[in-house]
């Protein structure tokens, strides 16, 4: 019986690595050893990036929610509260693009607030 060789899941293997290194620069794009390695490194800031994004998205809609009740003469802690007090349950990301969309709306939303405090 003969022998098995892996050259051919080899190559493909290598292929694999290499295809996902198509654009790096200099060896790191067609030498084996160097675009696995970097890959590997691409992968985890990929990782870490998937997860900096939803803080800084968190972030983005605090820091708007809080622009749009200061006129009202309320920070955003103090708003928070008063929308678990009057019952009210909206995310962060809704209570901005409401802000932002619909003024009016928004300013009944801090108005009903302002009653639960």
């Amino acid at each position: 019986m003969a022998r098995v060789k892996g050259a051919m899941m080899t190559r493909k293997r290598r292929n694999k690595v290499l295809k996902l290194a198509k654009s790096y620069w200099g060896s790191k794009s067609t030498h084996f050893k160097m675009a696995k390695q970097a890959v590997m490194k691409s992968g985890v800031y990929a990782y870490v990036g998937r997860r900096l994004k939803k803080r800084d998205f968190r972030r983005m809609w605090i820091a708007r929610i809080s622009a749009a009740v200061a006129p009202f003469g309320l920070n955003y802690s103090r708003f928070m509260y008063g929308l678990k007090q009057a019952g009210i349950e909206m995310n962060r990301k809704a209570l901005s693009e409401m802000a932002i969309q619909d003024a009016a709306a928004f300013a009944a939303l801090v108005e009903t607030v302002k009653k639960a405090l």
